[in-house]
């Protein structure tokens, strides 16, 4: 434990320190997020906070690779630098959309190479937990990794809309996912789960670390140098887990069988998925493209219910905790129970989402 917290301590103060000069950055070379009808935010603001995302990754990536605890993640393993090279590549190409707006297509297309590149490179789906285990041939490995990390990645994209909102849902899908590699790798000895259990402490480091300037008000956006990288990252930790670990040696009285590895990277992206099908049925049903913008995310269904800007992102990060943590809870204690928590958690969400302060402003 004492290895990832390190990682982790690293990550968030790296990313907290480099946070500020990139926001001086991003305005001398006028990388803003103006004021558009479809945006919150009332005053231009600088973007590019994923590039002090991306220097808390490295260094938290860096210092891992000198712990002997980690000698196992890089011991003669390409994985961590198939990682860094995704990273990078997607990260290049946020910066370039931050500053000069990239169309839908040319994204796409980066967004598959970097996904691409880390596939070749080791981090793809080996096997389902379908029918025992599937074992999947070397091109829909590839594909099926690919498009895993697309998907997310553009669901972490969309329901960046409120200040600190990726930021923390990421953050907390990442801290459930870690509970369940630490509990995978260091209780029951999955060596294979040890990688996703430090991309996990990292990427939730890098988020703590960011947060503290994007909070409402914001000063600087993660914008979608940023949001493209907690996404990728966060797909890469399912993947590196759940695309793995064999899900037929998951046993145990505490263990449901093979289908949690399975249903956990969904339980923990519940949110982001949600709100990109609804957003891609909402615009195709319209004759509108799925990637063209709109107004209509759940975050500003929240706010058009009453609630403040605050209000709603805690909301957002209740309904992630609460589906991403429930979905652990049945790796830890018996599945009735994690059930009925789940649905009283998920009755009082309801309630407070249904009666917004009225008291309160919208900001």
């Amino acid at each position: 434990m004492r290895e990832y917290l390190v990682c982790f301590l690293v990550a968030a103060a790296v990313t907290y320190v480099l946070t500020p000069p990139v926001r001086r950055l991003a305005i001398k070379a006028k990388a803003m997020a103006e004021v558009r009808d479809r945006d919150i935010h009332a005053t231009p603001t600088p973007r590019w906070g994923g590039l002090a995302m991306y220097g808390g990754f490295l260094a938290g990536m860096l210092i891992a690779s000198k712990l002997p605890g980690m000698a196992v993640v890089f011991g003669g393993n390409r994985q961590p630098l198939a990682l860094v090279v995704g990273s990078t590549l997607i990260v290049g190409l946020g910066l370039l959309d931050d500053r000069f707006g990239l169309d839908a297509p040319t994204k796409f297309a980066g967004q598959a190479l970097a996904a691409g590149s880390m596939a070749f490179l080791g981090i793809q789906m080996v096997w389902l937990p379908i029918g025992g285990t599937l074992v999947l041939d070397p091109l829909t490995s590839v594909l099926l990794t690919v498009l895993f990390v697309v998907l997310t990645i553009n669901a972490v994209n969309f329901v960046d809309g409120l200040d600190g909102l990726a930021a923390g849902i990421v953050g907390i899908a990442a801290t459930a996912f870690f509970i369940y590699a630490f509990l995978l790798s260091v209780e029951f000895g999955f060596d294979r789960a040890t990688l996703a259990a430090l991309i996990s402490a990292v990427l939730a480091g890098i988020c703590v670390g960011f947060l503290p300037h994007n909070l409402n008000p914001a000063r600087l956006f993660m914008g979608d140098t940023g949001s493209m990288l907690i996404g990728l990252l966060l797909a890469a930790s399912a993947i590196t887990l759940s695309g793995r670990v064999d899900p037929s040696a998951v046993r145990g009285e505490l263990l449901l069988p093979a289908i949690l590895p399975l249903l956990l990277p969904l339980a923990v992206i519940a949110v982001p998925l949600v709100d990109v099908a609804m957003a891609v049925v909402r615009r195709t049903r319209r004759g509108r493209s799925p990637f063209a913008p709109d107004k209509e995310h759940l975050h500003h269904r929240l706010i058009e219910l009453g609630h403040s800007q605050r209000r709603a992102v805690a909301l957002m990060y209740a309904w992630t905790a609460l589906i991403a943590f429930s979905a652990v809870a049945v790796a830890l204690v018996p599945w009735p129970l994690a059930l009925v928590v789940f649905l009283a958690g998920l009755a009082g969400l309801a309630f407070l989402v249904s009666r917004p302060p009225a008291a309160l402003s919208r900001r």
